[in-house]
């Protein structure tokens, strides 16, 4: 693939960070600035709701989870975009065997645990880009 080619792919893909917190929006934000998918456009959601509407309007090809949100957590949002194919990662303080099979049910192709080490989320975010 010509560089040229390769931008405009890249160019054209959406990254959906889901989260309450501002800050770690933007701490995720930082990450997909440094990973592979540094060209995709970033779309941002505080709560479930949120996360859900953005997913139908965007459809991002990855989509960074968090669980415990308001209005609907991300077990909700996974039931309602999970089984649409999109590459979910859950990055939450929630790292419960339960909830992280459930997830991993529901859909989610990963499951990283905060606090985390940014290499590690590179690493895991950098391993499903679309080949």
């Amino acid at each position: 693939m010509t560089n040229w080619k390769k931008s405009f792919t890249m160019n054209l893909m959406k990254v959906l960070i889901a989260d309450d917190s501002a800050f770690m929006r933007s701490i995720l934000k930082d990450i997909v600035g440094q990973s592979s998918w540094k060209d995709a456009t970033v779309i941002e959601a505080e709560d479930g709701v949120q996360a859900v509407e953005k997913y139908n309007q965007e459809k991002p090809e990855l989509v960074l989870l968090d669980i415990i949100m308001p209005q609907k957590d991300g077990i909700e949002v996974l039931k309602n975009i999970g089984q649409l194919s999109p590459t979910v990662v859950i990055v939450s303080s929630v790292g419960q065997e339960q909830v992280i099979a459930q997830a991993k049910q529901l859909g989610a192709k990963d499951y990283i645990v905060k606090p985390f080490d940014s290499r590690k989320v590179v690493e895991v975010i950098d391993g499903l880009l679309p080949k």
